[in-house]
């Protein structure tokens, strides 16, 4: 079996280069590892990596829970390991070096200037992530009704976000979101 046959490889590889571009968290690479997973190895469906997603934010712990879930979805708990282990070695690698560099900038404008680059970059990023999963969960008018009315009245009131939650748990268990 080749490397690129093995799935544990695959799962190594993926994960540890979107780890480098996760600008924001994990949450911010959601498009490129539903890319990876759905398109490119088809690990799962559309709907499987919603469920994927919804059960790694319903769990308590870092958002990173999605790749431990993809990685056990596609070879147990070996996949879950070293799904997680490529998603955050990589990442904790260069932040240890970086926040090294940093206690001795040499010219101290730059990594302010970095920073300012940084937030419009993870705020794209998190927008294209509510997108796809936007995409690959809502399959019925009344889901996509609900999801743009919660995004509506979560961007523009200050009622707490459990509450949209409790309603749309609601009408889901009744069956109305399909």
């Amino acid at each position: 079996m080749s490397s690129d046959d093995n799935p544990l490889f695959q799962l190594f590889w993926s994960f540890a280069v979107i780890s480098l571009f996760a600008v924001g968290g994990a949450n911010a690479a959601i498009p490129e590892m539903h890319r990876i997973a759905v398109d490119v190895h088809h690990w799962m469906d559309d709907k499987q990596f919603a469920d994927v997603f919804a059960i790694a934010q319903l769990s308590p712990g870092p958002n990173v829970l999605i790749v431990t879930l993809i990685g056990y979805s596609v070879a147990g708990v070996a996949g879950a390991l070293v799904s997680t282990v490529a998603m955050c070695g990589p990442t904790a690698a260069l932040a240890y070096v970086i926040s090294r560099w940093l206690t001795h900038p040499r010219e101290a404008r730059w990594p302010a200037i970095v920073q300012a680059a940084l937030v419009p970059l993870s705020i794209g990023l998190m927008a294209a992530s509510a997108l796809i999963l936007t995409q690959a969960s809502d399959t019925t008018l009344p889901a996509l009704l609900i999801t743009l009315g919660s995004a509506i009245v979560a961007s523009t009131t200050k009622l707490n976000p459990l509450w949209l939650l409790l309603v749309g748990a609601c009408l889901g268990f009744a069956g109305i979101l399909g």
